[in-house]
């Protein structure tokens, strides 16, 4: 995708090396594992997460970007690869980014195994190389994914959900992840009066983010045909918390008892969906995001300019631009 690679071309030479390093930072003894992590690495996604590390470090730091910014970098991506990992078992999924996930190939055992390992090994990186104040930044990042996940399943169960603690949640469960990049980058160039400004950048284009793919699931003309998939497994996203907090008692009753005891209904999920559209749901959402991506880009509009500033204003756009 052209955006991408326009993102990533002032740090191109810098995300070569990483991907060098990355693979050798997942080295092991044993064959198993080196087979399963060389499946790993060829089978990368856009690799977002480094290159915030990376484009927030440079901007920051310009020639300070030394080993200790490539040891941050792999150790989210070691970090973030062991949760999705574990993830996929949880959620018994067996496709990641269109292939196989490890569950499918390698069975759930050897799978939580080797996202035991690669926790292990993000976290040994860090503390081999005396580098424990990156280690904090990604170890608060995994307690609140881990914790925002739960709220979200507990919450599930009864559909209470505010705006506020739809915002809790997608906060810890997708933002905090984005926070840790850009705070990582900066203390990874010792530019310690900005890892606070980075992490609040980074946790508005993450929740941004999060929206984005709420609205992904009543469709567009990008897109085609909504998917519902978040009603089929009684999620409440910002879309629907608004249609539900903005309709008379009958109607809020039927959209609950609808999410709740008639989610594999494919004519009552497209109703519902029908209905969150009309009611202003999409329109909230929408608003809602640009917010955040105008907030964002004041952020980041407080840093001279440069090219690293350039692409991490292309991809808070590029979050909200994105077609799938």
């Amino acid at each position: 995708m052209k955006t991408v690679e326009q993102i990533k071309r002032p740090i191109a030479h810098e995300m070569e090396l990483f991907e060098q390093k990355f693979s050798l930072s997942m080295k092991s003894k044993v064959p198993l594992l080196n087979r399963i992590t060389h499946y790993i690495v060829n089978r990368k996604g856009k690799q977002m997460r480094p290159m915030f590390v990376f484009l927030v470090a440079k901007m920051l730091g310009g020639e300070r970007v030394n080993d200790r910014t490539y040891r941050g970098a792999s150790v989210i991506e070691l970090i973030h690869t062991a949760t999705l990992v574990h993830d996929d078992v949880v959620d018994e999924s067996y496709r990641r980014r269109g292939f196989f996930s490890l569950n499918a190939l390698w069975k759930n055992k050897i799978a939580v195994l080797v996202g035991d390992f690669l926790l292990s090994k993000g976290l040994l990186l860090s503390i081999d190389n005396g580098d424990f104040d990156l280690l904090e930044i990604i170890s608060v990042a995994v307690r609140e994914m881990s914790e925002g996940e739960l709220l979200q399943i507990e919450k599930a169960r009864k559909l209470d959900i505010t705006e506020e603690i739809y915002f809790e949640i997608i906060r810890q469960k997708t933002a905090t992840l984005i926070a840790a990049c850009c705070a990582m980058g900066a203390a990874a160039v010792h530019a310690q009066n900005d890892v606070e400004k980075m992490r609040k950048f980074g946790e508005l284009i993450g929740l941004a983010f999060q929206i984005k793919d709420d609205l992904f699931d009543y469709g567009s003309e990008k897109i085609g045909k909504p998917t519902g998939i978040d009603i089929k497994e009684q999620k409440m996203t910002l879309p629907l918390i608004y249609a539900v907090n903005n309709s008379t008692p009958k109607e809020k009753a039927w959209l609950i008892n609808s999410v709740k005891n008639h989610n594999k209904d494919k004519k009552r999920v497209k109703e519902v969906i029908d209905y969150v559209k009309s009611n202003g749901g999409l329109d909230y959402a929408v608003t809602k995001m640009k917010a955040l991506q105008q907030e964002a880009l004041v952020l980041l509009g407080e840093y001279p300019a440069s090219e690293y500033r350039d692409s991490l204003e292309l991809m808070v756009n590029y979050v909200i631009d994105r077609k799938k």
